[in-house]
């Protein structure tokens, strides 16, 4: 229906239209004629599966060439950003109450408590929803901003990679959100492991593919050989020639002189 390749086939009455010499041979009952209408099918069948092995092995060929190694590459850098900031929160390790000493509007807190809080009203200072430094943790630099649309606040680490933490109303609770999000940095580390252990197994999988023989191709060149041959036997690759009749002349004499002599009776 689409035009596009593989595509799906069923058997069914078509509007082939037999041409003179067919139609000739057929009437005269010759066999080869019958062969050569199934290995029509046949080759017309194992050139659409051709085609569609083609365009998977020039699909293939591509994400091995552009798709593939932008993934690996991209994982890679996700993997050796996200170890990274794993290596700086390991150097800072929370201390008692689980808690680190923060910096919030340039002042340093050492009381849980007191740094939620600070944060809370650093949320109510804000005027504008651009984001704005509001100090550190865990070596990380935090910015603060506002999301017009869904009203909340967010809190962002800035390590190799930015770290979104979304804020709510409880003290103590955004200190635990914050701290959530570092600790899982070992979880994103493993996820993009096995995304990047993934690609590669599916790049060594698509060269595999790629140097695959269409598994038909004997078949394919064997009936497409006989065919051309029956059309040679059957005079089917010559263009049917026009069949010109020759017109009987008429027994009637309509020449002018008689037309005259017949009025004239």
């Amino acid at each position: 229906m689409t035009g596009k390749t593989p595509v799906r086939m069923a058997e069914d009455v078509d509007d082939t239209a037999l041409s003179y010499a067919e139609i000739k041979a057929l009437a005269t009952g010759n066999p080869l004629i019958i062969e050569k209408c199934q290995l029509d099918m046949d080759v017309g069948r194992l050139k659409l599966l051709h085609a569609g092995h083609l365009s998977q092995k020039y699909e293939l060929e591509d994400c091995i060439r552009r798709e593939y190694p932008m993934l690996i590459k991209q994982y890679t850098e996700y993997i050796a950003g996200y170890k990274a900031d794993a290596e700086t929160v390991s150097q800072h390790p929370s201390g008692k109450d689980n808690f680190a000493p923060m910096t919030v509007k340039d002042h340093a807190y050492t009381d849980k408590k007191e740094a939620g809080t600070a944060i809370i009203e650093a949320c109510k200072a804000m005027n504008t929803p651009e984001p704005v430094p509001i100090g550190r943790y865990r070596g990380f630099d935090m910015t603060l901003a506002f999301d017009s649309y869904a009203r909340d606040y967010y809190l962002t680490l800035k390590g190799a990679f930015d770290h979104d933490v979304k804020l709510g109303t409880d003290i103590h609770g955004n200190i635990t959100r914050i701290d959530n999000v570092l600790e899982s940095l070992h979880e994103s580390i493993a996820r993009n492991g096995s995304k990047l252990a993934l690609v590669q197994t599916q790049i060594e999988a698509a060269k595999a593919e790629v140097d695959r023989p269409f598994p038909q191709a004997q078949e394919y060149e064997e009936k497409s050989a006989r065919l051309k041959e029956l059309n040679i036997l059957l005079k089917l690759d010559e263009k049917d020639a026009p069949q010109v009749f020759e017109a009987e002349p008429d027994e009637r004499d309509d020449s002018p002189t008689q037309r005259v002599a017949e009025r004239a009776r």
